[in-house]
Formats: structure tokens, C-alpha cells, sequence
């Protein structure tokens, strides 16, 4: 069940056909490497603009009336393409840091299994599936939520509200933190969340929640 409610009867004519959905960038680059990626800059992989388009083709024939994205290449190009896929290219897109990956740190352009040899195996785990234990120099969860949510409650959600149709593309924990609020998960419920690449999440707004569909 939703978290997030508005005050009944306010919007529930305008806003009963409104959406939300979310979807993790196509496979970079890096992911295929291995690599932790963060902030680096890096396109999508063949695989990951296939990915992008399938998404594209999930959506069916919806239209969306913004877009948002994080500053990043491969969310930026994910967006590009899924829209290209629904055939409306050609639709308003705010790009903002607050929705970009977590930041690594020091891990940042290490090979994964190259860092578990480096640091230790239950180290890496702690920095990538603890809550709030960042990386050296780095983004914990908890840090990466403390700028998407905000930025989700005060720019994203109220344009659902007022009954329009949002495309979010961004990462896989700037997004789990938005599906944590939005859910209702525990610290310890978003932690055992997989987001796939290139599979949307889409939630309707009936009027005083959001709810998956």
C-alpha cells in the first residue's frame, strides 16, 4: 500500500488518469565490465540501448508530458530511446543531479570482484548493502536518499498530483530510495530490492495515493 496520500477529494478528478513510472538506465558500459560506475559518465552498452527500447515497447501506447531524468548519460540516453520507441520523442525532459547514481567513492572504476580481493569480501558487501555505511569518500543508500526524496516530493510528485503522465529514468539506488518512500518499505525491506535495468515500474494515481500496477 502507498505512503504517499494528498488530502481527499482535492485532486481525484483531475488526477485519475495520472502515472508515475520509473525505470533503471539500460546496462552502461560499465556495468558490463563489472566496474562501480557512480558519477563516472559512461554510455549505454549495445545490450543496454536494446534494453531501452524494450522498455519503450512495455509502455505500450502511453504519452507522457515530462520526463525526468538524473544528469547521466545512460539514463538520459534510456529516456531518448524509450521515447523514440512510443513514438513522441519530442517531450519536455528536466535533467537534475538529485535523481544521479550513488556515489562510490574511493570503489569508483573498481572492478568488483578486484575491490573484494582488495578490501574483503564482508567489507564490499557492508558498503553496498548496508543502509547507511558509505564507501570510503562515497554515498551510503541513506545519503543518496537524502537528496532524491526530497527532490522527488518537491518536483516529481506534485506534477502526478495535478494529473500528468512522468517518466522517470534514473538509477538503481537513486530509485530505490523513491520506491521506498512511495512503498512504505523498511530500511532493511529496500535493501533485499532488486531494480532491473530497462524494467519500468509503473504506479496510477487514483486521487489520494500512488499504487503499482
Amino acid at each position: 500500500m502507498s505512503v504517499i496520500r494528498a488530502r481527499p477529494g482535492v485532486f481525484a478528478i483531475l488526477a485519475t488518469m495520472s502515472e508515475l513510472v520509473l525505470v533503471r538506465h539500460g546496462q552502461s558500459t560499465w556495468n558490463l565490465e563489472n566496474l562501480f560506475t557512480g558519477w563516472v559518465d559512461v554510455p549505454l552498452s549495445e545490450r543496454g540501448e536494446v534494453e531501452a527500447m524494450e522498455a519503450g515497447k512495455k509502455l505500450g501506447d502511453r504519452r507522457f508530458d515530462v520526463v525526468y531524468t538524473s544528469t547521466l548519460r545512460r539514463a538520459c540516453e534510456t529516456a531518448s530511446l524509450m521515447l523514440a520507441e512510443l513514438g513522441h520523442p519530442h517531450v519536455p525532459t528536466v535533467r537534475a543531479w538529485e535523481l544521479n547514481e550513488r556515489y562510490y567513492g574511493r570503489l569508483t572504476g573498481l572492478n568488483k570482484d578486484a575491490a573484494r580481493e582488495e578490501f574483503g569480501e564482508e567489507q564490499v558487501h557492508i558498503w553496498r548493502r548496508s543502509y547507511d555505511v558509505p564507501p570510503p569518500g562515497g554515498e551510503s543508500l541513506a545519503d543518496t536518499a537524502a537528496r532524491s526524496i526530497p527532490y522527488f516530493e518537491a518536483e516529481i510528485l506534485p506534477r502526478v498530483v495535478r494529473g500528468e503522465r512522468v517518466l522517470v529514468a534514473a538509477h538503481g539506488n537513486s530509485l530505490r530510495s523513491i520506491v521506498m518512500k512511495i512503498d512504505g518499505l523498511s530500511t532493511e525491506e529496500v535493501l533485499a530490492l532488486e531494480l532491473a535495468t530497462g524494467d519500468p515500474r509503473v504506479y496510477a494515481w487514483d486521487g489520494t495515493s500512488l499504487t503499482r500496477v
